[in-house]
Order: structure tokens, then C-alpha cells, then sequence
């Protein structure tokens, strides 16, 4: 009879095929959570949320903050003051009020726009009784670098439009040429109107139609200026623009029902469109832009073909967890078969 393997052997063997295995598991755990985290996550401020403040009770326009991400500047319809509201769309809550100095009480604001040059741009162009005013305005400031109630004196500007006074609720600054456009809200007869090309607080700015459109409540360009989005109550459409104004009919945006839809913007990254609207509590609903290419995976590098292509991706065929994966199973049977070898000599007999 040959002599038994000794139990010292047998238990360093199957230790070290053990620990080798262990450490293999951990690898491919750690491939796997490695991938989670590289995972492109989404931009802040691209999610739904809802404005908690009570102060804001007809939220009437939506600007996506540049200089603070995740935050939306808003403000009320009417009888509320000059005032502006920094929403934190983390938590829903205000996290600044900006006091507008020396514009007196505005009237009906109803639209609000950040331009090219970090400017926020008030339009005071609401007209209830049908289009009775001679002249409405435009108040612009600096979107403040540090959140926290503050008083500004904007700079007023008067518009009048070349073929008379009208009503109008969307006011929209295109984010490459800085120029401003106003849609008028009416059902058979709105128009959008262009602004001069540099806006003059002295005197009156006059702004002229340049194209037909549906009954508005807010507009919005995407952030490369290559398009514009208008909604209603009961639609949203995205316009192609080029040469200075929208192209066709536009195609169909999936906006949700809201019971006074009054707000639309852009998220920074022109991936989603964020939808308001009036009354307490009122819901910001996001929504993806259809076709918007997805962010690069983090570590990724452009193929020709303009596709990122990735290196050592988790999800590869030929690597990442299934080459990990494959020698962790291996790793377990080399474990099983090497204790049944052990066994199995320890109990041969000649």
C-alpha cells in the first residue's frame, strides 16, 4: 500500500487552489463595479422634479442654469413683483431669489431666457386684454455666479412690434447669434417676431414677423442653436432653424399633459427637454430629445466612424467580464478536480 498523502499537503493544496479562486471572484467583482462606475451618469438636471416652494405659484418660464448645474430659474405669471426664483432641481427647492431693482411693478411676465453672453433675459410681454398695450419689455442681467437672494437693477428694454400690440408668452435668446424672438399667443393669427440685432435701452426696439405659428405659451433653442422648440397647451413641435428662421412644419415632441402648460427649456447638454407649468407644487417633467446622441462612456476614445469605441469595456465579448468570468470557472474546477485527486490517492491501494 502506498502512503497516504500527508494531511499537511492536502490542506495546503486545496488552501492554495482556494485562495486563487477568492482572488479571481474578487477580480471579476471588481471588473463588474468598475463598470457600473463608468457608466456615463446622467446630467444633473435632466430628471423630473417638482417645485416645492409656495412662493411660486404660476411658474410661467424655465431657463436651465450654466453656471450652476442642476438649476432652473423660474418666476410667476403675475402679482407676485420683480422677482426670479433659482430652483434646485435636486430637491425642488429655491435656493436664490433675485430682486429686480428700479423696473417698477412688472405687469405680466411671462418668459424667461439665458443668452450666449450669460445673461438672463425677463420678458415682461404678457397682454391679457388682447394685445391693448402700446409697448411691453425686456429685462436683462447677469446670471449670478453665487446662489443666494440678491437685488440686481437690470437693464429695461421697451419692444413694440411692427404691425401692433399683441399678446405673447414665449420669449427665446438664440444661444449662438444672442438675438431675441418673441411668438405672440393668439389661435388663428400668431406670429414669431424677431428683435433687432443688438437690443437698445434707449428708445423702443421694434421687432417684425418673420414666421407664421401655433398658439404659443414658451419656446425654447436647443443649445446649438440648430433648432427650436414651441409649445402650447395641447402640442409641442421642433422647428429645424437655419438662416434665421424655422424650417416646415416641425416634427412632433411627446410633451406631457399638463393642466396649464406654460414652460419649456433645454437641458445644458441638449439631450432633454424640461416642461412646467402652472399651479402649486407644479411638476417640471423631462423628457428625452428624440435621436440626441448619448455622452461617451468615460474612457472611451472616437472611432473613425465617429462611434466612440471603447477600451476594455466590461461588456467586450473577448475580454472584460467574460475573460474574467471564464477564469474564475476555471479556477473552480481545477479547485474540485485537485480535491478529488487528493482524496483519490490517499485511498489507492497497490
Amino acid at each position: 500500500m502506498r502512503p497516504l498523502l500527508p494531511a499537511a499537503a492536502v490542506t495546503t493544496a486545496v488552501a492554495a487552489a482556494a485562495t486563487a479562486v477568492v482572488a479571481l471572484s474578487a477580480l471579476a467583482a471588481g471588473t463588474g463595479v468598475a463598470a457600473a462606475a463608468g457608466s456615463p451618469a446622467p446630467a444633473p438636471g435632466s430628471a423630473s422634479f417638482t417645485i416645492s416652494d409656495p412662493r411660486i405659484k404660476e411658474s410661467s418660464g424655465l431657463a436651465a442654469s450654466k453656471l450652476h448645474p442642476g438649476i432652473y430659474w423660474t418666476h410667476n405669471d403675475s402679482d407676485d413683483g420683480p422677482y426670479v426664483y433659482a430652483v434646485d432641481s435636486a430637491t425642488g427647492r429655491t435656493v436664490a431669489r433675485v430682486t429686480m431693482e428700479g423696473v417698477g411693478a412688472p405687469r405680466d411676465v411671462e418668459a424667461i431666457s439665458l443668452g450666449p453672453d450669460g445673461q438672463l433675459y425677463v420678458g415682461d410681454i404678457g397682454d391679457n386684454l388682447g394685445g391693448t398695450w402700446d409697448h411691453v419689455w425686456i429685462y436683462r442681467f447677469p446670471e449670478p455666479a453665487q446662489l443666494g437672494d440678491v437685488t440686481v437693477k437690470p437693464v429695461q428694454f421697451t419692444v413694440r412690434y411692427a404691425d401692433g400690440p399683441r399678446n405673447a408668452e414665449a420669449l427665446m435668446v438664440h444661444p449662438v447669434t444672442g438675438r431675441v424672438y418673441i411668438a405672440s399667443k393668439s389661435e388663428d393669427k400668431g406670429g414669431l417676431y424677431e428683435g433687432p440685432e443688438h437690443l437698445s435701452a434707449s428708445g423702443s426696439n421694434e421687432f417684425r414677423r418673420v414666421a407664421d405659428v401655433p398658439w404659443v405659451t414658451d419656446g425654447a433653442f436647443a443649445p446649438d442653436g440648430g433648432s427650436l422648440t414651441l409649445r402650447g397647451y395641447f402640442f409641442a413641435r421642433t422647428f429645424p432653424w437655419k438662416d434665421g428662421r424655422p424650417q416646415g412644419e416641425g416634427a412632433r415632441v411627446d410633451a406631457p399633459w399638463q393642466g396649464q402648460a406654460e414652460s419649456v427649456t433645454y437641458t445644458p447638454d441638449g439631450r432633454t427637454l424640461m416642461f412646467g407649468s402652472e399651479g402649486a407644487n407644479s411638476r417640471v417633467v423631462a423628457v428625452p430629445v428624440p435621436g440626441a446622441a448619448p455622452p461617451p462612456k468615460p474612457g472611451s476614445t472616437p472611432s473613425p466612424g465617429g462611434t466612440p469605441a471603447t477600451t476594455g469595456s466590461a461588456d467586450a465579448p473577448d475580454g472584460g467580464n467574460f475573460g474574467v468570468g471564464a477564469m474564475v470557472l476555471l479556477g473552480a474546477t481545477a479547485l474540485v478536480l485537485l480535491g478529488k485527486r487528493v482524496v483519490g490517492r490517499g485511498r489507492r491501494r497497490d
